[in-house]
């Protein structure tokens, strides 16, 4: 489905603009010219963007000696290798961003908005698996390495669900799209335009006003050299143009959908949209994600740009090689004009013979020379150069140098070695954030009636949640009258409080050198007694110095633990002295032989812990070699105070 489809939302779209009417509406033949000759301009400023991104896909398809022939038609026979060096690194780029998959952790900032905040978290990344989001990502980080830039669009499709609604994100043609140029934030643009191929008669069925008013082609979007030839001339140009407008403190998106000159949809005419705008969180619905910036413009640049020349190098030195090599290794010979030799049988080499006007003799063999080993070291340190410039050195794609063998080096070397890409993944992250946030805009305008989301929980199992938008819509603030409605106060006009949301990202595939790091800790915090809750005190004391991956939750498992071991050893308390009571009513000896169990229970986990903890306070319980914690020795001489007849 084209994307222009998901902009559809309801009937007004459908409804035919034209005649006299269109002249008494605000957008309408004029506004479109108008419109048209701003993404004329957009386009030219974008000229070096299209050209660029053109360039960078021939050598991600490893076709650029079609860009290194300077214009020159491939000559028969040529050598023209193509190492894929470049290719190897882009792709080690996109491994190591799917290793890093973000996952959302959404958190409220206001006291009352904790429980909407936990139920949005749940759902949210829901909405994105239904969306088959991971593909998206995914593609979206062939376009980021590549061309620099990936661009991501959150829309409201009105055909999902049976005509109910929901989110769709969807990742964007950066040829398809033009904003103003000098700008380094989308949202900043006057103007941004998204122009896609469509289906005449898919058009003619939808908007039947478009009869005899098509057009053949594409005259605006450049697109990329495909390997499929690709019929334009039953097709017409869709643009999608977004627009802001102030009034007052709010800042209103208008949208106009338009085929030539004519106006399929347009905000601004629409009784239901013209206050509120198309969406209303006001923002354009699209998400740039950069490799690296750049100056004026919101469009980055990628190590295709960084790795060309060295890529480019390698391949002519290796031509040249190559060369040598297939001159070294075919016969080929010199023979005089007037030579009784005949060379078509003496050859036969696919006529290798070199004619000569020198002195007449027999046929001699061409004598070649060897190749020096300077350009072999040429060569290497030309493939050495593009795997610094890149980041792609062995020891960050599984390949070790020296003699370093060790599993934990290499990890270590590895872990080391990653930084360009998870700094890459730092600035997904981000625009990742953008894109949630957009999600939950989404969310609050179009969530009227409730849905159903199966929630998986960490163990496997799953459970329903009902969510609606409810508890996060505008909610106005003012005295409650007796029939349920907001008065003013004070002739003041009633306030409205958005709950408003922070976004915190993780990662939900982490490397592998990652998780085996994360479990060695995990190891050694239980071999040195850590969870033990009578080492609980000190557990905390270290633990409030270290910094890794969910400390917090480590930190309340330890006190959780510490405050259960309180709990108990307050419980024995009060049970010894019940026992003590009723030994003193009845005789019995109810209370030393509780005290006795109790004791043992209590230097158990010590025990089987295996855990030497450097306390000063150290006593020999029951014949055997174990160390008891003050807690424990705490414990147990009060339960001896309350069992002593004394």
């Amino acid at each position: 489905m084209s994307i222009f489809d998901y902009f559809k939302k309801n009937k007004n779209e459908n409804e035919s603009v034209n005649g006299f009417e269109a002249l008494e509406q605000p957008v309408g033949e004029e506004r479109i010219n108008q419109l048209n000759e701003i993404l004329n301009r957009y386009k030219s400023g974008k000229a070096n963007t299209e050209k660029r991104a053109l360039e960078n896909y021939k050598y991600y398809k490893l076709r650029q000696w079609e860009l290194m022939r300077d214009g020159k038609e491939k000559k028969q026979q040529q050598v023209e290798p193509k190492s894929a060096w470049l290719f190897n690194a882009i792709a080690n780029k996109h491994a190591d961003a799917m290793d890093n998959f973000p996952s959302p952790n959404i958190l409220p900032r206001e006291e009352n908005d904790k429980a909407e905040a936990k139920r949005l978290s749940s759902i949210v990344p829901v909405i994105l698996d239904q969306c088959e989001f991971e593909q998206t990502y995914s593609d979206a980080w062939w376009d980021k390495i590549v061309t620099g830039t990936a661009v991501y669009g959150a829309f409201w499709d009105g055909n999902k669900l049976n005509g109910l609604g929901d989110i769709d994100i969807q990742r964007i043609n950066l040829l398809n799209l033009y904003w103003e140029p000098g700008i380094t934030d989308i949202q900043q643009s006057r103007y941004v335009f998204h122009v896609e191929l469509a289906d005449n008669e898919s058009l003619l069925s939808q908007y039947p006003q478009l009869k005899d008013k098509l057009g053949g082609g594409s005259k605006t979007s450049a697109k990329y050299e495909y390997d499929e030839s690709v019929d334009t001339t039953d097709k017409s140009q869709v643009v999608d143009c977004y627009y802001k407008v102030q009034k007052g403190n709010k800042t209103i998106l208008h949208y106009i959908k338009y085929v030539n000159s004519v106006v399929l949809f347009a905000t601004e005419n629409s009784d239901e949209y013209k206050e509120t705008g198309w969406y209303e969180h006001g923002q354009y619905p699209f998400v740039f994600d950069t490799l690296f910036p750049n100056a004026g413009t919101p469009a980055g640049f990628g190590y295709i740009d960084i790795g060309r020349d060295a890529q480019n190098y390698i391949d002519r030195v290796g031509q040249a090689i190559l060369k040598n090599t297939l001159i070294g290794a075919t016969p080929r010979f010199f023979a005089p004009n007037n030579s009784n030799v005949n060379e078509e049988e003496y050859a036969d080499l696919t006529k290798g013979i070199v004619h000569c006007n020198g002195q007449a003799g027999e046929i001699q063999p061409i004598v070649t020379k060897g190749l020096d080993g300077a350009y072999i070291n040429v060569l290497d340190g030309k493939i050495n150069e593009l795997k610094e410039v890149t980041g792609n050195r062995d020891i960050s794609t599984g390949g070790t140098t020296s003699n370093i063998s060790a599993a934990s080096a290499i990890a270590a070397m590895q872990e080391a070695g990653s930084k360009l890409s998870r700094d890459s993944s730092k600035a997904a992250y981000r625009a990742y954030k953008q894109l949630i946030l957009l999600i939950i805009e989404l969310i609050r305008q179009f969530y009227d009636v409730s849905r159903s989301f199966r929630i998986t929980g960490e163990n496997g199992d799953y459970q329903f949640e009902t969510f609606s938008n409810e508890n996060i819509r505008p909610q106005p603030q003012g005295e409650i009258a007796n029939d349920g409605t907001v008065m003013p106060e004070m002739g003041v006009d009633v306030l409205e409080r958005i709950p408003l949301f922070d976004v915190e990202i993780t990662a939900q595939k982490q490397s592998p050198y990652s998780k085996m790091s994360q479990n060695e800790l995990a190891l050694q915090l239980y071999q040195l007694g850590f969870f033990n809750p009578e080492l609980a005190d000190q557990a905390l004391s270290c633990l409030d110095m270290m910094d890794f991956d969910r400390k917090d939750s480590v930190i309340q498992k330890i006190s959780n633990n510490s405050q259960l071991l309180q709990a108990l050893v307050n419980t024995q308390q009060q049970a010894l002295a019940l026992a003590q009571m009723v030994d003193e009513d009845r005789g019995s000896n109810i209370a030393q032989e509780m005290a006795v169990e109790i004791n043992g229970a209590m230097s158990a986990p010590t025990a089987q812990a295996n855990v030497q903890p450097n306390i000063a306070d150290k006593q020999m319980l029951g014949g055997e070699g174990i160390t008891e914690s003050n807690t424990t020795k705490k414990a147990r001489q009060n339960t001896a105070e309350m069992t002593n007849p004394t």
